[in-house]
């Protein structure tokens, strides 16, 4: 088995061990393993049969994951996407009037598009046409998120659509267990301490239902129906295909999945300092959108979280495969993987956020026509709380300030190609909600 293991993945050659990558794949699984309550319940506002969309969710996550780990053999974790599964629901079905099976229809379109762009030059030629400040501020910018979701996750800082972020009751036992933690986890982090990130969510576990804020013998079994999810496994419908609708849901899918995973690959390949395997792991991502419209869910995309499982010492595609592998064995364990409460996942996203945010060093903040598009990204990516919107207005206001300047010819065809495109999705998007 380990030799299996070192000759496919190479862990020699990349200098690690199946222990590590055993342990960041498991890291990475408990820090995006809410994806499974929060992406039914989405799907479940869709139309889709909340059972049938948790089962779903797990077959789409596993087989991406496992795309990821053969094609690429990189430790990205693919997962429906949290952003575009409201865009699903919100949007494609409830604004725009399609059926749950037309929207399934859009996303296997969608995919089929992506993973076309994939396997050309197009991909590279999209990926060496944005500008490295453009890159890092993406990089930055989900780091920022990251670092919200954490907070939030945390207690530490509350919102909500109608006031600022403001910070939470200090007084509540569950912030205060979400500071304990994040000190336990800090000093592990600095100590360099193997598993750090994995004794963290243990610990953090353990102290939750020590002080009673999780209750471990509220257990209750949670069933799931083959029979609801016969009816949602390839059960996509194209009667919806000649309205404007669906094309709209399809273009805004295929902007979303493309723009915003070539921001998330190129910076976990940063992180590992593995760009050339891009272009299969954009390949992965692509196949993985296919399979999401088949299996009954939102697209795919590669989970911020996947910086946990990096950060970890995660290096090869092992990683990937084990937690896959641990979303398929988790319908079986489901009500034990609730035990595990936010104040547990809470810091490993607040650390990983702070380490994302470092690239800011690399954006040339002095020339004004670099450091201000890199800017509206870093700042528009967590007070959206889309990573899409944050990537779009900093991808406008990049050419539209160098022509300004005079220095066109420093934007590539490409960009000026993507900065119309998202244009064009902005307006489609208001027409889609007027529709």
């Amino acid at each position: 088995m380990h030799k299996w293991n070192h000759k496919l993945f190479d862990l020699a050659g990349h200098q690690t061990t199946w222990q590590r990558e055993m342990m960041a794949g498991t890291v990475s699984f408990f820090t995006i393993v809410y994806v499974l309550a929060v992406n039914s319940a989405i799907l479940a506002d869709a139309g889709i049969p909340l059972a049938a969309g948790n089962i779903a969710t797990v077959l789409t996550a596993f087989a991406g994951c496992l795309l990821m780990s053969l094609r690429a053999n990189v430790p990205i974790v693919l997962v429906p996407g949290m952003g575009i599964n409201a865009m699903f629901a919100f949007t494609a079905v409830q604004a725009m009037g399609l059926t749950w099976q037309e929207a399934l229809a859009a996303v296997f379109v969608s995919g089929i598009l992506f993973t076309i762009l994939s396997y050309t030059s197009l991909a590279a030629k999209i990926a060496e046409s944005i500008s490295e400040s453009l890159k890092e501020a993406i990089t930055v910018g989900i780091g920022l998120l990251l670092t919200l979701i954490g907070l939030q996750k945390g207690g530490i800082v509350a919102a909500s659509p109608t006031t600022f972020v403001t910070l939470g009751n200090f007084s509540d036992p569950h912030v205060l267990l979400t500071l304990l933690t994040l000190c336990i986890a800090l000093v592990l982090f600095v100590r360099k301490v193997p598993g750090g990130f994995l004794i963290t969510v243990i610990v953090g576990t353990v102290l939750s239902i020590v002080t009673g804020q999780t209750n471990a013998a509220n257990t209750a079994s949670s069933s799931f129906s083959a029979a609801d999810y016969a009816s949602v496994f390839a059960g996509f419908s194209f009667a919806g295909m000649l309205k404007p609708a669906f094309w709209i849901a399809t273009f805004s899918f295929t902007l979303v999945v493309v723009f915003e995973n070539i921001g998330l690959i190129h910076g976990f390949l940063g992180m590992l300092g593995k760009e050339a395997k891009f272009s299969k792991a954009l390949q992965a991502n692509a196949l993985s959108v296919m399979l999401a419209g088949i299996f009954g869910s939102s697209p795919t995309v590669s989970t911020v979280e996947s910086a946990a499982g990096i950060a970890a010492g995660g290096k090869t595609g092992l990683t990937s495969l084990v937690t896959g592998s641990l979303f398929l064995v988790s319908l079986l364990f489901l009500p034990w993987i609730k035990w595990i409460p936010d104040s547990a996942i809470a810091p490993i996203l607040i650390i990983i956020g702070g380490l994302m945010v470092q690239s800011i060093q690399k954006i040339n903040l002095q020339d004004f026509s670099e450091g201000f598009p890199a800017f509206l990204i870093i700042a528009l990516i967590p007070l959206t709380f889309s990573i899409v919107d944050g990537i779009a207005f900093g991808f406008i206001a990049y050419p539209l300030l160098k022509v300004a300047m005079g220095r066109a010819r420093e934007v590539a065809t490409p960009l000026y190609v993507i900065a119309g495109l998202f244009l064009i999705n902005f307006a489609l998007h208001a027409l889609g909600t007027a529709l």
